[in-house]
């Protein structure tokens, strides 16, 4: 049977086996309707507050603050639809950047459909929005301001602590951090901050599951209407099964997380080096001091798509991009921001790394990335 190296855990990660016991436990035993008055019922909402317990935990707010969603996706369009309905009144203009994930640009499109504006900042070449950049972005009208922790795609690191400490003085301006590529890996910072958005898939939880922080007395809309569920914050019956793997997932890095991430620190740095000693002609998209879980990187003439499938043949799985957006056409929308050349776009791979994964499987992926390349170079010439 062919190894299977698993190296895309930036688009999602292999559920730990204390997540799936965890989910699975609430599917046999905790099936109440957590709004139910019964015990079966109270035992499923036991279940909801242990972990969301646990992900207050994890990120360091109060239990009370979290609000459980179906991902970050759905987390990222309360914070930003919530906020944009809930202060209106008092302007329209709303400030992100070029360089965020698909659900924040997507939704401040949306947005921007329905009376607001939207300022998108573009970011250095190496992919770091200039916090001076998006402070001198801000207008009398500014409601929001929304950037990401941790690039999904080049791993880049943006400046939210600094921009924090500093919309902390403009308290009528909301701030959300969407921290689905750093929340367990990265501490995300709290001051001056509003909202952030989560995701347990992303950390070895399961799929179906996110969170977003909602700062205590922080007037935010909700999406959803009916039962009044989440504190009147989220309605719909909970999925009690995917949020008790979501805590067990917090746990999990409450418990190993400093470990972890020296791991992963490990691994990026094996496969720079592997890269460097035997992969020639290829391109770093990452910054230098990026997120360690995250490895960017393009070969010139090539098309990533093709890279991907050869590597696939090796057992080796990566990706082009996001996976929201790795079957574009138009190639990464990140790249593009940050002023990287078509062809140097279309040839750009990213690998992601997990705790789990291993020195030797990065090196291993490293020689069979030069392989594959050194075989395709002759037809991508043509």
């Amino acid at each position: 049977m062919k190894r299977l190296i698993y190296l895309d855990n930036s688009a999602t990660t292999r559920p730990l086996p204390e997540v799936v016991e965890a989910a699975t436990a609430a599917l046999r035993e905790q099936y109440g309707n957590p709004s139910s008055a019964h015990r079966l019922g109270l035992a499923a909402e036991d279940v909801i507050e242990d972990a969301r317990a646990d992900v207050a935990r994890l990120l360091g707010v109060k239990a009370k603050e979290i609000v459980f969603t179906s991902g970050g996706t759905e987390a990222i369009n309360a914070a930003l639809v919530g906020t944009a309905l809930a202060h209106r009144g008092r302007g329209k203009h709303i400030v992100t950047t070029a360089v965020e994930h698909a659900a924040v640009l997507e939704t401040c499109g949306f947005l921007e459909q329905v009376g607001f504006e939207v300022t998108r900042v573009p970011p250095e070449p190496n992919g770091v929005v200039d916090a001076r950049a998006v402070l001198g972005a801000l207008r009398e009208d500014t409601i929001l301001v929304s950037v990401m922790h941790v690039n999904n795609e080049t791993g880049a690191i943006q400046p939210v602590q600094t921009l924090g400490q500093q919309l902390k003085r403009l308290p009528k301006v909301i701030f959300h951090i969407d921290a689905v590529q750093s929340f367990g890996k990265l501490a995300v910072p709290l001051t001056g901050v509003d909202l952030i958005s989560l995701s347990a898939h992303k950390i070895h939880g399961p799929k179906g599951a996110g969170a977003l922080y909602i700062r205590e007395g922080l007037k935010c809309e909700p999406l959803l209407h009916g039962g009044g569920q989440e504190a009147g914050r989220r309605s719909g019956t909970p999925g009690v099964p995917a949020i008790a793997g979501m805590g067990a997932a917090c746990r999990w890095w409450l418990a190993h997380g400093r470990e972890a991430v020296r791991q992963l620190s490990e691994l990026h740095a094996a496969f720079i080096e592997v890269l460097r000693q035997k992969v020639p002609g290829h391109r770093l998209n990452s910054p230098p001091d990026g997120a360690p879980h995250i490895v960017n990187l393009s070969f010139p003439g090539f098309k990533g798509e093709v890279l991907v499938h050869a590597l696939e043949e090796r057992g080796v799985y990566v990706s082009t991009a996001s996976a929201c957006s790795s079957r574009s056409a138009k190639g990464s929308h990140v790249l593009r921001a940050m002023g990287v050349a078509p062809e140097v776009n279309e040839g750009a791979l990213r690998f992601s790394f997990s705790p789990f994964n291993t020195v030797a499987e990065v090196e291993e992926a490293g020689v069979a990335l030069a392989e594959v390349v050194k075989e395709l170079r002759p037809m991508m010439r043509r």
